[in-house]
């Protein structure tokens, strides 16, 4: 499905406050609210929306750690079983084969370093691992959810002055 610059606001709304009701969705984008339900139903019929949830900050529940994994596996390990493998780890948040010499990306979040380091042990132990390779994240640059309106650009002569 194709979508256009309406239902690109109208998904951006919904990413930055999914609690925002039509009316006021209505409003930012220059659409009555039943045009914005309508939008909305047909987005979520088509598997554009899949679904609305809560945003809950990790350092809330206490995951105030988060790292990146490199996974090399021996032979042809498929992608599936890597998956099925990961599944099993809570803190594995995200895994996708990526280009390269790795054949995976984990994302981990754990509640500190040595949590992090005993869920690599495990992982780097599965017998099809051939070796891990890990980036712990200091801090967080940019973290848009995916459909949210682009930040604006600062421009930095004013900012600093």
């Amino acid at each position: 499905m194709e979508l256009d610059q309406l239902d690109r606001d109208i998904i951006a709304a919904l990413v930055d406050d999914a609690r925002r009701t039509y009316a006021e969705i209505g409003q930012q984008v220059g659409l009555s609210a039943s045009a914005v339900k309508r939008r909305v139903d047909r987005l979520r019929d088509t598997g554009a929306i899949t679904g609305f949830s809560a945003r809950v900050s990790p350092r809330a529940l206490g995951w105030t750690t988060e790292a990146y994994v490199e996974l090399f596996c021996q032979g042809k390990t498929k992608p599936s079983d890597i998956a099925l493998a990961m599944a099993r780890f809570p803190e594995v948040v995200a895994a996708a084969t990526i280009t390269g010499e790795a054949d995976a990306l984990l994302h981990i979040r754990a509640t500190d370093v040595r949590h992090v380091e005993r869920v690599i042990e495990r992982i780097a132990a599965m017998t099809f691992v051939v070796r891990t390779k890990s980036s712990i994240v200091l801090s967080r640059l940019v973290d848009t959810p995916p459909g949210a309106a682009p930040p604006e650009p600062r421009n930095e002569s004013t900012a600093a002055g």
